[in-house]
């Protein structure tokens, strides 16, 4: 991969990391902030209700804040962009829709299959 490729995608990947930290930052400030007298119940019931499911977004973001730091960690290895399982290319329109992916699309398919396959 071109030295101007692996800046275009560290570029990218920072900032989406800089965004997922900031969106962290902001929900921990509004759920402390919050004031939990609520003396209804069912308004107790739907601020719990909301409060899990961003807690269930931010996960699903720790996630991917972990994928982002090990793809920002293979530019500076030079190691981005090559698949794990067979070594060759990553394609760059898959690097541009999926920034963090591992896998070559071939290797990706094969995985997707032998998962259906098990039932997984």
């Amino acid at each position: 991969m071109e030295h101007a490729q692996q800046e275009y995608f560290r570029r990218l990947l920072q900032e989406k990391l800089n965004d997922l930290l900031g969106e962290a930052d902001k929900t921990l400030g509004d759920m402390t902030d919050m004031d939990d007298h609520f003396p209804d119940p069912t308004d107790r019931a739907s601020i719990e209700s909301d409060r899990n499911f961003e807690l269930r977004i931010r996960d699903r973001e720790r996630k991917l804040i972990k994928k982002i730091k090990k793809a920002l960690e293979k530019i500076d290895k030079g190691t981005y962009g090559i698949c794990e399982v067979c070594g060759k290319e990553i394609g760059i329109e898959r690097l541009k829709a999926r920034p963090v992916t591992t896998l070559c699309i071939e290797c990706k398919s094969r995985q997707e299959r032998e998962e259906k396959a098990r039932g997984l």
